[in-house]
């Protein structure tokens, strides 16, 4: 047996870094195992943040092309540097990369290079080199899911991985899913230039969230140039050396379709990553979903053996694996902590971005529950007209008796940033009044979530 630890965590994804650091805080013996030559996990590597440098970069070509003249900015010339856009990409992974490098070192945390495998209780194996620890911390995060029967190589069927390093622009692409991902990375192409059809099989884009929000996203995105086949399903996928062929039909039957395309990004979800962790053979258990099976305090049926983020239930989002991470470092330590699942907030970063938090219309209308909405529009709001970022609208929903806010819904510019009001608000069981009561800067986007608020009273001031 090598080195022993208080704490040892497999994976140094969002959840496992941070699960690491706040251990390490609390004065833990720590290590932490990750298989990458960084650290960072699939969220600072190959996705939620070369994703949105991809995003940022396409957004202000975007507006260079589109927007500078109708502000009095004339530009010629704007074009697309392909190579130089990866290299600002890959130079701000590289940044975020090196900064959990430099953390680990701060807070005298053990970088454990190599795949991790659970001996049992107590036990991980690192590359054929064992290791004791007290608690072991499973944080391995998610991969990419695909549909039966169809292959992804990276080259002409990608993941979004793939889809962060395509050497070209292409000149069509299909998204299948019509999820976060497909649209984050649709967005980026088609900003770049490709002929972009999603092929989503539900009958609205961005399942599970606010019917409202869908639609009107839907509406905007195709403004902006994407296609959507809604209701449909890819029954065959068939790439060659110049493109792929595809077979779609609707999701209730009928006529088959024939399309063809350069690139198709493969975007229907991620999976639990438990792979050849040794899981069964310790005897955690899992569930019908392949999901580890943890309970309140994120513990396995395996004395010493707990497990976070997206290997466990729940949404698969990299704040929410952080907050788990923080949290079973503290009760390791003998502290309390608490996740409210409802106050998880979801965004999606296109332009506009949407962002969500707590219970939508058709939720609480399922549940039963008597709610007041607050609706207010963008364009209605003066610093979104100065910006050029008219789309979409704000809507509370408050408890129609104790007039809590029960949850927001945002399209529109900034959404990401103006939820987390909304996020605090509901943390600490404030009213639709509370909300409205507060002095908001002017002028801001903030003050379109005040009118909001207001508006499930029915008194907006501005409209």
């Amino acid at each position: 047996m090598s080195e022993s630890y208080d704490v040892i965590v497999i994976g140094a994804g969002p959840g496992g870094y941070v699960c690491a650091i706040r251990a390490a805080q609390l004065g833990m013996k720590v290590a932490c195992v990750e298989k990458r030559e960084t650290l960072g996990g699939t969220c600072l590597n190959v996705g939620c943040i070369p994703s949105k440098a991809l995003l940022s970069a396409t957004e202000k070509l975007e507006t260079a092309q589109h927007q500078f003249a109708e502000m009095g900015i004339k530009a010629s010339g704007v074009e697309v540097d392909l190579p130089g856009m990866m290299k600002f990409k890959d130079g701000v992974v590289d940044a975020n990369t090196k900064g959990i490098e430099f953390l680990f070192k701060k807070n005298k945390i053990d970088w454990l290079k190599g795949a991790g495998v659970v001996k049992g209780a107590g036990t991980v194996e690192v590359d054929g080199t064992d290791y004791s620890a007290k608690h072991i911390i499973i944080a391995t995060g998610s991969d990419v899911a695909s549909l039966p029967g169809i292959e992804i190589d990276e080259k002409r069927v990608v993941s979004s991985t793939g889809a962060l390093v395509l050497e070209k622009v292409p000149e069509t692409m299909v998204v299948i899913g019509g999820g976060v991902i497909g649209l984050e990375m649709g967005s980026v192409w088609a900003r770049l230039g490709t002929k972009v059809t999603v092929v989503e099989f539900l009958d609205q884009i961005l399942p599970g969230m606010d019917e409202e929000v869908r639609k009107e996203a839907n509406k905007i995105f195709k403004k902006q140039g994407l296609e959507f086949k809604l209701s449909t399903k890819v029954t065959s996928v068939t790439p060659d050396d110049s493109g792929v062929d595809l077979t779609l039909e609707p999701a209730a039957g009928g006529d088959v379709e024939n399309m063809r395309a350069e690139i198709v990004l493969v975007a229907v979800g991620r999976r639990p990553y438990t792979d050849n962790l040794g899981l069964a053979e310790a005897g955690v258990e899992m569930d019908e979903r392949g999901r580890i099976k943890t309970d309140a305090h994120f513990k396995t049926n395996v004395d010493g053996i707990y497990a976070i983020g997206d290997v466990i239930a729940g949404p698969m989002l990299a704040h929410k694996a952080e907050e788990e991470g923080v949290v079973r470092a503290e009760m390791r330590a003998g502290q309390s902590g608490h996740i409210d699942y409802n106050l998880i907030p979801g965004v999606v970063y296109t332009h506009p971005e949407v962002a969500n938090i707590g219970k939508t219309e058709e939720q609480l209308k399922e549940e039963g529950v008597d709610y007041k909405a607050g609706k207010f529009p963008f364009m209605a709001n003066g610093r979104a007209r100065a910006m050029g970022c008219t789309d979409g609208f704000v809507k509370i929903l408050a408890d129609a008796k104790s007039d809590r806010v029960l949850g927001c819904h945002i399209i529109g510019p900034e959404a990401g940033t103006l939820i987390a009001e909304i996020a605090a608000f509901m943390e600490f069981g404030a009213t639709a009044e509370d909300v409205a009561r507060t002095c908001h800067a002017h002028p801001t986007l903030e003050e379109v979530v005040k009118e909001a608020a207001l508006a499930v009273h029915g008194r907006p001031i501005h409209i």
